[in-house]
């Protein structure tokens, strides 16, 4: 039979071999596309242990519980201190002694230290981890309350007693001492009452926070 026919087969052109090193990666090995995965993986994970988990009412209880003592513990410095605070200056019409009175200066400061975020338990309560369940964030609010009832209702008195230890009718620190005791009871019933809420939610009796137990002088519970 004539005819021209085509090269033979071992004499066709075939692409040549790649080069080593020279292949092309594929598209989801690039560095861009793994980073940008790895972005999303993490953002993903964070999302997800953000969101609420629920618990057993047991467990919540427990939780609520083991946060009012961390509070309490942190507190019971400052609670301390207002009240040695609010002593001196009650005890200080003439019945401690020279010597007792000498020391009034240095033990004020100190009170006035354990009410401040230079404090460690007061910085703590910063650090305190929180439920987030609807009792929790009751208990978060009571947190709130205790800070605020510490660092500006507590330091605040104790700041005014130190101004009348050396003046004793200085009437601005006077009527701050008298408006701070004030602003203690009515924190401390509120922090209460928010224990109290997360209580009621979780059909149980709390355990109660430090300032709610203390009876100031000159602190009453009205």
């Amino acid at each position: 039979m004539s005819g021209v026919s085509g090269p033979a087969t071992t004499n066709r052109l075939l692409p040549p071999a790649p080069e080593p090193g020279r292949r092309k990666t594929r598209w989801y090995r690039h560095r861009a596309f793994l980073v940008s995965a790895g972005v999303v993986v993490v953002v993903g994970a964070s999302v997800l242990s953000d969101l609420p988990t629920p618990t057993s009412r047991a467990s919540d209880i427990q939780g609520e519980s083991t946060v009012i003592s961390e509070i309490n513990t942190d507190v019971a410095p400052c609670v301390f201190a207002v009240r040695e605070a609010l002593t001196l200056y009650s005890d200080e019409s003439g019945r401690l002694s020279s010597a007792h009175r000498s020391q009034i200066p240095g033990l004020l400061r100190d009170d006035q230290n354990a009410c401040s975020y230079t404090d460690s338990g007061i910085f703590a309560l910063s650090d305190i981890d929180l439920l987030g369940s609807p009792a929790g964030r009751q208990v978060g609010q009571a947190l709130n309350t205790v800070t605020v009832w510490a660092t500006s209702d507590g330091l605040g008195a104790i700041e005014a007693v130190q101004t009348l230890t050396s003046s004793r009718a200085d009437p601005k620190a006077l009527s701050t001492l008298h408006s701070d005791e004030r602003l203690l009871a009515a924190d401390r019933d509120k922090a209460t009452s928010e224990i109290d809420a997360a209580g009621t939610l979780l059909r149980t009796d709390l355990p109660p926070l430090n300032v709610s137990r203390e009876v100031l002088p000159g602190v009453s519970n009205r």
